[in-house]
C-alpha cells in the first residue's frame, strides 16, 4: 500500500508502508550488529516475511518506527543505501526504554517495524547541483543514506562536500566509510572534534560550523543537507546565511520530534506542521520563522 501526500517541496511524496494499517508493525529480524560508538549501534534488519522485504522501499532521510509491545516505539533513522533491497540499516543512540531494549537484541532476534515515514532529502531536486552535507554527532545517521546515493550516482551531481564532527574521535560514526567516501572523484571530507582526549588526531579541532570557513561554496548551485544537535544546527544556519547561501537551498532534518509517525498524536507539532508528515526533512525557508521556538 502507498499513501500519497504533499511534502514540503511542494509536490506529492509517497511512503511505502509495511502494512495496510499504518499502526500495525511487521516483524524484522536482526542480521548484523555494528557498534559505532560506546552508545550508538547500527542494526542491519530484514523483514521476517520475504514478501514484505521485497516490497519494502525507502528514500534517503525517511525513518522507521521501531518498538516492542509493552515498551513503546521510537523513530530511528534509516542509514543504508536504498538500492540494497535485501535489507536495511537503522542507526540509533541508546537513550531511552525503547533503544535500551533494542540494544539488548542479538542476531536472530526480532523487532516491530512500521514505516518508512516522512519526506526525504531532495536527491532528485538536487541533480546537477553541488552537495554540501553537514552532520554533527549522530546526525550523520540521517545523512548517510543520502551520501551513499550521491556517491553511487556520482555523475548526477557536482562537487560533494562532507563536513562532519563530534565531541571526540571516539564519538565519530561510520569511520569505516571515510576512506571509501573520500576516494570518490571530487569529494571533500573534512572532520572535526571538540577535543581529542589525548587520542591521535590529524584533522580540525573545534566546532563543526567552523569547518564552513575551510570550503568554498557555489552559492546558487549548492544544496545543503544539515542534521545534528540543535545548537550546532543554529550555528551552521547562521554561518550559511552570513556566507549568502539562499535559505531555499538549505534542508534540515527535524526527526527527533517524532512519536507516532502518522500525524495523530500531536507530539511533533512545529507550528502548524507535523514533523512526521511534513518533515522530517524541511526546506529552511519554509520553517525559518518557526525555529525561534527552538529546533
Amino acid at each position: 500500500m502507498r499513501t500519497t501526500f504533499t511534502g514540503p517541496m511542494g509536490r506529492p511524496e509517497s511512503r511505502a508502508l509495511t502494512s495496510a494499517d499504518p499502526w500495525l508493525p511487521a516483524e524484522a529480524v536482526v542480521h548484523e550488529i555494528r557498534r559505532e560508538t560506546h552508545n550508538i549501534l547500527s542494526y542491519t534488519l530484514a523483514f521476517k516475511e520475504p514478501i514484505i522485504q521485497r516490497k519494502y522501499a525507502f528514500r534517503p532521510g525517511q525513518f522507521n518506527m521501531l518498538g516492542f509491545p509493552g515498551i513503546g516505539e521510537a523513530p530511528i533513522s534509516l542509514s543504508s543505501d536504498p538500492a540494497n533491497r535485501s535489507s536495511f540499516m537503522q542507526t540509533f543512540r541508546i537513550v531511552g526504554d525503547v533503544t535500551k531494549a533494542l540494544a539488548r537484541l542479538q542476531p536472530g532476534d526480532t523487532v516491530g517495524v512500521r514505516g518508512p515515514f516522512g519526506n526525504p532529502w531532495p536527491m532528485n531536486e538536487s541533480r546537477g547541483s553541488d552537495l554540501l552535507f553537514i552532520g554533527g554527532g549522530s546526525g550523520i545517521a540521517s545523512l548517510r543514506s543520502a551520501i551513499e546515493v550521491a556517491l553511487r550516482q556520482r555523475s548526477d551531481y557536482g562537487r560533494v562536500i562532507l563536513l562532519y564532527g563530534a565531541k571526540t574521535p571516539r564519538d565519530l560514526l561510520f569511520t569505516a566509510d571515510f576512506g571509501r567516501w573520500s576516494s570518490h572523484l571530487d569529494v571533500d571530507l573534512l572532520l572535526s572534534v571538540d577535543r581529542t582526549d589525548g587520542l591521535e588526531w590529524h584533522h580540525h579541532i573545534g566546532v563543526v560550523p567552523a569547518l564552513l570557513d575551510e570550503v568554498e561554496i557555489a552559492l546558487e548551485s549548492t544544496t545543503v543537507f544539515l542534521c545534528g544537535p540543535e545548537v550546532m544546527m543554529h550555528l551552521v544556519l547562521n554561518n550559511l546565511q552570513k556566507k549568502g547561501v539562499p535559505d531555499r537551498r538549505i534542508f534540515l532534518s527535524m526527526e527527533r520530534r517524532v512519536r507516532c509517525g502518522v500525524a495523530q498524536c500531536g507530539h511533533c507539532f512545529l507550528g502548524p506542521k507535523f514533523v512526521c508528515q511534513d518533515g522530517p526533512i524541511f526546506r529552511y525557508s519554509e520553517i525559518r520563522d518557526l525555529l525561534g521556538k527552538g529546533i
